[in-house]
């Protein structure tokens, strides 16, 4: 690749920071982005401010790179022929399906690159695709919106479902909801609009419904759920031991369940008595599962079910590296494509750990590298290295090829300085007296689209 001077300065001296450079001008090309929109949305069209302009702007910020919208504005405004307030305006109206599918695609292009690279982990379970299933509620936002100024109680602009593939360690999919109460089981039809053959779902308890299982199994899919207690089952056989795994003992069972619709009928039902009592004093757990235990025995079905934790670092990432949760942001659309965007960022810094992990071994990375420190030499970097290097030469990563892309990637990870990212892991926590809590008031918090939508019914009446 040629490139000037001062662009190789900045390889030698930080090749992450010109790597996640150079993934943002190829993934979130301008043109794709634009393209993307046109085909997503339903309610909003482009006038002057781009759909691309507006990502660009709130990946600033969900990087930590500008610390919110109107400073990412403030730095565009020579470029951008419109005010803030249609910037704010634009946020406030985009549709969460938009959204999802900037997720979506984005991650398509980002698991193009990973597997070239080679730089996936090894598979969870040969000849299936593991897919972990999890929610995540955004936070209180600030009391900005006139409607929300005489409420004491905390609203949520919104929440999300969001599988993740751990053996890419992308973010693939997300199914976004303006309502911050609605159950997460509110949002499972559209899930299994995404089940493809020989998926295996992961998930916790509350994801265990009869119609969930049975759309999955429809599909042609498998799943590792944990039992709801308001599961209905039947006619159970005998716990049988089947042995030990880390953590506790597993017993195995055969159960039936009545499914109307014929897809389930008989079940394995594995139990792991538990050596420390979960978060919630459960000291044993049930788990469901239609995996065929001819190929995938107890253990491992509990085994792989332990490890569902690892969405769970995810969204871990999302709020100490990531901006996700923008207070400021209180609309539930605005506050729902920040955490998107948020999540598109994760995934361009996995792509960067895989690149890292084609050179230098997944062991290596995976225990020595900290992604907190990676992202804080890109935001330390980012904004010096833009002013150095002006935007034309960036051109030559989106004009790159996969193969070119990959060797790029492959040539800058081998040039990194271990010794600046170097992960430190913190001691066992101890053990520490617990104190009764006062229990909140009757209404906690409030959901912000409820209220919204009730504004807005009003208006429209006569």
């Amino acid at each position: 690749m040629v490139l000037s001077q001062v662009f190789e300065r900045f390889v030698e001296a930080s090749p992450v920071s010109v790597m996640v450079r150079g993934l943002l001008e190829k993934v979130l090309c301008p043109q794709k982005l634009d393209d993307l929109f046109e085909r997503s949305t339903t309610t909003q069209y482009t006038r002057e401010l781009l759909f691309s302009t507006v990502v660009e702007m709130m990946s600033s910020v969900a990087c930590g790179i500008r610390p919110s919208i109107h400073a990412a504005y403030q730095a565009k405004v020579s470029n951008i022929s419109v005010s803030v307030t249609s910037v704010y305006n634009k946020l406030n109206a985009m549709e969460p399906s938009v959204s999802a599918e900037l997720v979506r695609e984005t991650a398509c292009e980002m698991e193009a690159i990973i597997r070239h690279l080679n730089g996936n982990l090894s598979d969870w379970l040969t000849g299936y695709r593991v897919k972990i299933l999890d929610g995540n509620a955004i936070a209180a936002s600030e009391h900005r919106l006139k409607p929300l100024r005489s409420c004491n109680s905390a609203q949520l602009p919104g929440q999300s479902l969001v599988v993740l593939d751990p053996v890419l360690m992308l973010a693939i999919d997300v199914f976004p909801t303006e309502d911050g109460h609605a159950q997460e089981r509110s949002l499972l039809h559209k899930v299994l609009t995404t089940v493809e053959e020989d998926d295996v779902w992961i998930a916790d308890r509350n994801f265990c419904t009869l119609n969930f299982l049975s759309g999955i199994v429809a599909q042609k899919g498998f799943f590792i759920i944990r039992e709801h207690q308001c599961f209905p089952w039947y006619n159970e056989k005998a716990l049988s031991y089947i042995g030990l795994v880390e953590g506790g003992e597993v017993f195995e069972q055969a159960i039936t369940v009545s499914d109307d619709n014929g897809y389930l009928s008989t079940l394995r039902r594995i139990k792991v008595v538990l050596e420390e009592a979960t978060r919630d004093g459960s000291d044993e757990i049930f788990i469901l599962t239609n995996l065929p235990v001819t190929e995938v025995n107890a253990l491992l079905v509990a085994q792989l079910y332990r490890k569902r934790w690892t969405l769970e670092t995810l969204f871990q990432i999302l709020t100490v590296i990531f901006n996700c949760e923008i207070k400021a942001l209180g609309y539930p659309k605005a506050a729902l494509f920040a955490f998107c965007v948020a999540l598109v960022s994760y995934n361009i810094l996995a792509v960067v750990l895989a690149a890292l992990k084609s050179v230098h071994g997944s062991e290596k990375i995976e225990q020595e590298i900290s992604s907190y420190y990676l992202a804080e030499e890109v935001r330390g970097i980012y904004q010096g290295m833009m002013i150095a290097i002006p935007p034309p030469e960036w051109n030559v990563f989106k004009q790159m090829s996969l193969i070119e892309l990959t060797n790029e990637l492959r040539h800058l990870a081998a040039l990194i300085n271990f010794s600046a990212f170097i992960r430190h892991p913190r001691s066992p926590k101890k053990t520490r007296r617990r104190f009764k809590r006062t229990p909140p008031p009757k209404r906690p918090h409030v959901s912000t689209g409820k209220i919204l939508a009730k504004i807005q019914a009003k208006k429209r009446t006569p």
